[in-house]
């Protein structure tokens, strides 16, 4: 029996259809959330590296994968708001750079897959349950702030070689605290020099112990990484300077507000890092069965400017190690 001429345009009809159909069935591309304490201006290079792990696990924003990003503006307070919010949004992923961030977003929930950034200990802080089993919706990359300070005490020291007592700031409520001391007394044992420490939970405590650190005529002051202290990176590089006290920072932020040097993990690197977990994770990796990596990449950042300012001669070895000098 054959087709009238009615019944086979119909056909057609049917047919150019199907592609559209098929296409109305593919499942929509996954949305992942992006959580920073800063700007987005300011997150420029961490977002590009953070792509650039996406795309190395199969992953291109805007043509296989979304992401909503949200920026608390250096705002910390405003992180819980912005985590509930991505949470609402039912995306596939978040993705939390620093650890405030991670701590919101490890609070407003269980269950979305979460992938950080942080320099501090993520299982003193909660984030995990160890680092090789996260154990939960959780995993990401550690900065390994903790073990860094004894390195940051010997940069400090071929600075002024001379120098014989220094400082840290601490802030005694945050957990991380008690490692960083026991870590730098026995790098200010190798050294053999004298080792103070002085508490700051607030601004004004910050502004106190600085003032203790002039009043005492310590020769240098080591600020380790924490959530209170990355908030407050243009407070301490301007005290610093004010108080003309050689200082070590955990981060390149601190430089880049005018501290003097700063040692830290690559934060790049690890965004880079971050992006390819996420990507696993979107193709159906659960964060508990992958291990919190450690940071492999680290940068020593002099700023030249203020080196200058601080009337400080910053030694031909130091420059020569550096991987960052800001003029």
């Amino acid at each position: 029996m054959t087709l009238g001429r009615r019944e086979f345009i119909a056909g057609l009809g049917g047919a150019a259809a199907w592609p559209l159909a098929v296409r109305a069935q593919q499942p929509a591309a996954p949305v992942i959330g992006f959580l920073g304490s800063p700007s987005s201006d300011a997150y420029a290079n961490i977002v590009a590296a953070f792509r650039a792990g996406l795309g190395e696990a199969g992953y291109v924003e805007g043509q296989n994968v979304a992401i909503e990003y949200r920026w608390a503006l250096n705002e910390s307070s405003r992180l819980s708001e912005l985590a509930a919010d991505l949470v609402r949004r039912q995306v596939s992923a978040i993705a939390a750079i620093g650890a405030l961030a991670a701590l919101a977003v490890r609070a407003a929930t269980a269950t979305i897959p979460i992938v950080f950034t942080t320099e501090i200990d993520p299982v003193e802080t909660g984030l995990v349950a160890s680092l090789n089993q996260p154990g939960s919706n959780v995993t990401g990359i550690s900065g390994m702030g903790v073990e860094l300070v004894g390195k940051q005490l010997g940069l400090l020291h071929e600075l002024m070689p001379g120098a014989r007592r220094f400082a840290v700031l601490v802030n005694p409520i945050n957990k991380n605290a008690e490692p960083i001391v026991i870590n730098l007394k026995a790098a200010a044992s190798a050294f053999a020099v004298q080792l103070e420490v002085l508490n700051a939970t607030t601004n004004r405590e910050i502004d106190t112990a600085f003032a203790t650190l002039v009043q005492n005529r310590l020769d240098a002051v080591i600020v380790p990484s924490v959530p209170l202290f990355v908030s407050r990176r243009v407070q301490l590089a301007t005290l610093a300077t004010h108080y003309a006290l050689p200082a070590i920072f955990t981060g390149r932020e601190y430089a880049e507000a005018g501290g003097l040097m700063s040692y830290a993990a690559s934060r790049t690197d690890e965004a880079r890092q971050a992006g390819i977990y996420t990507g696993r994770v979107l193709k159906g990796e659960k964060p508990a069965d992958l291990p919190v990596m450690r940071a492999v990449k680290f940068e020593f950042i002099i700023n030249l400017q203020t080196a200058r300012t601080l009337n400080i001669d910053i030694p031909a070895k130091l420059l020569a190690i550096a991987d960052e000098v800001i003029e």
